[in-house]
């Protein structure tokens, strides 16, 4: 099944997270633009499903369990996916997240968050992406050639309010996509591009029951708040965070390099006023 608008037929990609809505979405439409895809997931599983799902499209894919947070479950990935593909083009990095130890709440103070929780959820959203982009941006830099996206959020760009952890380790991470993109372009090669897209609200099956109410299906007051701080009115969709991965993924996107951009509605532009 083809993408329209990109081609991307004889390359070959790793999607992290891939047993997740968005990084999920990304590894279908990069199967359907003709990229073999390995997904990977801390959940094997998932990450079979989503490999079974573009395979089920007439894409190729394959599932490879995957802790980006280890180096030695990072290198048999790569080993995996290598054996599969022979190479790797393409390298979305979509694996993260935040956890409650981390955000604060009327019984959880920032003073008393324990710093081992800190350093955990930061490991996901910060060092998976350096440990992921050092294992396969070593293979682009054999080659030569190569795209690198990490799927962030505006979080790292305006930290929202409780979840400190989180909005750190995006913060961490935009900044490493910046340094990265020079990095590989004065030591190895300049046909190596790596970007970021941030992501503003986005409606999933995860976080649907804070933000509509079940029962009516109208904004719950978290939600109405999220509505308010974003000029476009609406959550954003899995489907235009993917699009612009595949966009990034592809030559027509050759003179995009360092760049983290928002895809939020506009709500990193907005002051509230």
């Amino acid at each position: 099944m083809s993408y329209p608008g990109e081609d991307l037929s004889g390359k070959h990609a790793v999607v992290t997270g891939g047993g997740g809505a968005i990084a999920g979405e990304v590894a279908m439409r990069l199967a359907r633009a003709g990229c073999r895809v390995a997904v990977w997931d801390l959940s094997g599983g998932k990450a079979q499903r989503t490999a079974d799902a573009a395979a089920g499209e007439g894409g190729k894919a394959i599932g490879v369990e995957c802790d980006v947070t280890s180096r030695e479950s990072i290198r048999d990935a790569l080993e995996r996916s290598l054996a599969a593909w022979g190479t790797i083009d393409i390298l979305v990095n979509g694996a993260g997240g935040s956890h409650p130890s981390t955000t604060t709440a009327s019984d959880l103070p920032f003073f008393y968050i324990d710093p081992d929780d800190i350093r955990s959820v930061m490991d996901l959203n910060y060092l998976g992406i350096v440990m992921c982009c050092q294992a396969v941006g070593a293979v682009m830099a054999e080659r030569e050639a190569g795209s690198i996206t990490n799927i962030t959020s505006v979080a790292g760009v305006r930290p929202l309010t409780r979840a400190v952890a989180y909005c750190n380790g995006k913060a961490a991470a935009n900044s490493f996509t910046q340094w990265l993109a020079v990095h590989m372009n004065q030591t190895y090669s300049k046909a190596i591009r790596v970007n970021a897209v941030a992501p503003g609200f986005v409606l999933t099956e995860q976080n649907r029951f804070l933000l509509n109410d079940p029962d009516t299906g109208e904004p719950t007051e978290r939600g109405r708040k999220v509505l308010e701080a974003v000029p476009a009115g609406r959550y954003g969709t899995v489907e235009e965070i993917a699009d612009l991965v595949v966009y990034l993924s592809g030559d027509r996107a050759g003179f995009i390099n360092g760049a983290v951009i928002p895809i939020d509605g506009g709500f990193s532009a907005y002051a509230g006023v």
